[in-house]
Formats: structure tokens, C-alpha cells, sequence
């Protein structure tokens, strides 16, 4: 089990749910469905979780998939220096009410800004980044293959470049949004590679794994789950991350497995966690008494081949966090 010695000294949370429906970064449309579908899955069951709490939506941009292409490494970049600033301002403003930011959102590509927005507003707080996801995120513009920014959010939280593996003449103007997206909210890298602890990540590119293995990033894939157990990996998490301050727990549906969720989600990955381990490792971490902020992303209910099944997946263990987060 998780060191919970001080759970009992943390009090009781008053949730602010942010929606959050931008889909600018994905290659693939509908994520910004994705905290609707949830939401729908509430009313059918006449479950009145959504008006417990205060929420608020985030602007979104997403008319910038109307628009041409200016940034063919970094798609969309402009846009999503407004989304990263819209996030981290709505952050860090249930911080200042005392209340604990709940996001659900469309792509991953918007995380950046979360974890812009808790440093910004605990510049001298250590924080930890548990990133549940098929994927590394670590790309840059100048590693990209695809150009689509939801690959991209760590490398901006890392403030990592990764121009060793260069494989992209990124253009000036593509270079100078992308230090942008880097310095919204806090000024450089807002997380140390060694704070950074990946679950579930089983898909990725030769660019990512080489800033894996030279910044030493922690993977729990999912046979070392399998074989060590829940609860002995989050054992080990916390070890890991003993010395931060406060923690942010980044939750990617395609970090199951779509067998037995759907594929209801951008970029689906067989082989994933079954529902039960993200249960197990949601529950656990929203019990943490560092954690500070979680997020729900990548739900696409276009892409459903089994109608709005992620949708009821993800919303059965957003409410089991809400439970958790209430007591």
C-alpha cells in the first residue's frame, strides 16, 4: 500500500470539475465529445455527480482545425499556447479557492498546461507527474512524424528539445511557439525526469525511448504490473517520487486495454491494463495526500465500435475517484 500515514491530516476535498474540450492536438476527431459522452452516461443513470460540485468550462480553439496548417512539425501550436494558458489560469484558480482541479478533456495535448498551471502556482513546490498512457508523449517538433502536438505535452513540461535525435529543420517561427508552449505558467522545465513516472506506456517511437533511456525515466509497463502487482508498484511510485511536494496524476484511456474497453479512443494500443488495474491505481492515488490534481483525457465516442462503452468505462472510474476524493 501507499504511504498514507498523513491521509488522515488532509482534508476533505471541494472539487472543481474543468471541462476541458479541446481536440486541436490529435489527429484523429471527437475527444472533444469525450466529457459529454461521460457526462451522458451520468444522466442515463440518473447519477447526479456532475451538479455536486462547481464547474467550469475552458474556452476552447477548437476553429483552429477549420484553418490551414502554418506549423507542419508543431500542428496547431498556436492554438494551443491559448489552450495552455486558458488550462493553467483555470488551475491555478481552484487552487486559490482552496479546491481541487478535476479535469476531464478532450486530447492529451492540453496536459502541458495542467502541469504549467500547479506550477505556476507552487513555483517552489518539487512535483511529481504519474502519467497513465499507452503512449510517451516525449516527442518534440524536432522528432515528430506526425506533427499532431498530443505527442508532445512531457516534452514541453521537461523543457526538453531532444535534438540528439533530430530528425526535423524546424522552422524559426515553429521554434519560437514552441518556447512558448514551454514557458507558459513557469519559466523552463516544470518537472525533473526523475519525478516523472510512467504506467502502462507500451507504444513508442525511437526519438521518445531514447530520451527515456537518457534521462532514466521510470516505465511501469504493463508486465511489470502483472507480475509485481498493484500495489507493489505503487509501493515503488512512491518510493520514486518521496521527495516531491505535491503530485499530478494524468489518466489516458488507451492506457487500457481496448479488448476489453472499445476502441473508443485516438489512438487505441492492444495489450493494455485491464479496468481493474486503473481502478486499483486511480483509487490508490486519489487517496495520495500529495496529490494535488488529476485528469481524464482521450475519450472519443466517434471512434466507439461498441456505442458509448469508453465513455461508461471511464465515467464508472471517474466516480469511484470522486468517492475517494470526498472522504
Amino acid at each position: 500500500m501507499l504511504n498514507l500515514q498523513h491521509q488522515n491530516e488532509r482534508m476533505k476535498q471541494k472539487i472543481k470539475y474543468i471541462i476541458n474540450k479541446s481536440e486541436i492536438t490529435a489527429g484523429t476527431r471527437g475527444a472533444s465529445l469525450g466529457p459529454e459522452a461521460m457526462m451522458v452516461e451520468a444522466r442515463k443513470n440518473n447519477n447526479g455527480i456532475f451538479g455536486e460540485f462547481p464547474m467550469v468550462q475552458i474556452d476552447e480553439v477548437n476553429f483552429y482545425l477549420d484553418q490551414p496548417i502554418v506549423h507542419p512539425f508543431a500542428k496547431r501550436a498556436e492554438g494551443l499556447v491559448k489552450v495552455f494558458e486558458n488550462v493553467a489560469c483555470e488551475v491555478q484558480l481552484a487552487f486559490k479557492n482552496d479546491e481541487f482541479p478535476l479535469l476531464l478533456s478532450g486530447d492529451h495535448g492540453s496536459a502541458g498546461g495542467t502541469i504549467a498551471g500547479i506550477k505556476a502556482m507552487y513555483p517552489n513546490k518539487r512535483l511529481g507527474v504519474i502519467w497513465i498512457d499507452a503512449h510517451g508523449d516525449l516527442h518534440t517538433p524536432y522528432t515528430t512524424p506526425s506533427g499532431n502536438m498530443h505527442g508532445m505535452p512531457l516534452a514541453t513540461a521537461l523543457n526538453e528539445d531532444n535534438l540528439q535525435e533530430k530528425r526535423n529543420d524546424v522552422p524559426e517561427a515553429t521554434i519560437e511557439v514552441w518556447n512558448q508552449l514551454k514557458n507558459v505558467g513557469f519559466e523552463g522545465a516544470k518537472i525533473l525526469p526523475q519525478d516523472l513516472v510512467f504506467i502502462g506506456v507500451r507504444d513508442t517511437e525511437e526519438e521518445e525511448e531514447s530520451i527515456m533511456n537518457r534521462l532514466n525515466i521510470k516505465n511501469h509497463t504493463v508486465e511489470d504490473v502483472r507480475r509485481n502487482g498493484v500495489n507493489a508498484t505503487m509501493q515503488a511510485i512512491d518510493q520514486q517520487l518521496a521527495d516531491c511536494d505535491i503530485i499530478y496524476v494524468s489518466f489516458d484511456v488507451d492506457s487500457m486495454d481496448p479488448e476489453v474497453t472499445s476502441h473508443g479512443t485516438g489512438t487505441p494500443v492492444d495489450n493494455g491494463l485491464m479496468v481493474e488495474e486503473a481502478r486499483d491505481f486511480l483509487l490508490g492515488l486519489a487517496a495520495h495526500p500529495k496529490l494535488v490534481c488529476m485528469e481524464f483525457v482521450e475519450v472519443n465516442p466517434c471512434l466507439d465500435e461498441k456505442k458509448n462503452k469508453m465513455a461508461e468505462v471511464t465515467f464508472e472510474l471517474f466516480e469511484q475517484v470522486v468517492t475517494q476524493l470526498k472522504k
